[in-house]
């Protein structure tokens, strides 16, 4: 298991973290956004998105339609937020079986109890000043991913 701790002092920061991920992401990957409200998970999956639907892509917050799905080059995304669930078994009926083909970003990954999938990478976005930390847990293959230097481009 790789981890990884960043800091990202700026929302561009955070942007740009999502974009890089995007570069390395392949079918069935399940990316897991934790972190409180406000820490930068919807931000981080709107860039990773953009990046590979193109950046004039809308992605809103799916926090009402729990799920929205972005038809990318060469790979289907699953966007979840999970946060208005209250119980794991409500998200099996969102499509979670069928994203396996395809990416998972799923925010407030944690409602999924014992159904959130094991291989996965967890990015945790906690608040540090002004700014914000990212650590990343690889729960899957992405050691070799995550290989390099991760630090925010200037």
């Amino acid at each position: 298991m790789t981890s990884l701790t960043l800091s990202l002092a700026t929302e561009a920061e955070t942007s740009d973290l999502g974009a890089r991920l995007a570069a390395v992401v392949r079918p069935g990957d399940v990316i897991a956004l934790l972190g409180d409200l406000g820490a930068g998970k919807s931000t981080l999956a709107r860039a990773l998105i953009q990046a590979l639907a193109g950046p004039d892509t809308e992605v809103p917050s799916p926090t009402f339609t729990l799920v929205q799905t972005y038809a990318t080059p060469g790979l289907a995304v699953w966007h979840f937020d999970l946060y208005r669930l209250e119980d794991p078994g409500e998200a099996r009926e969102l499509g979670l079986e069928e994203a396996a083909e395809g990416l998972s970003v799923i925010e407030w990954p944690e409602r999924l109890g014992r159904d959130l999938p094991h291989t996965r990478l967890e990015v945790r976005l906690s608040f540090e000043g002004t700014g914000r930390i990212a650590h990343l847990t690889d729960c899957d293959d992405w050691s070799t991913r995550l290989d390099g230097d991760w630090r925010p481009l200037p």
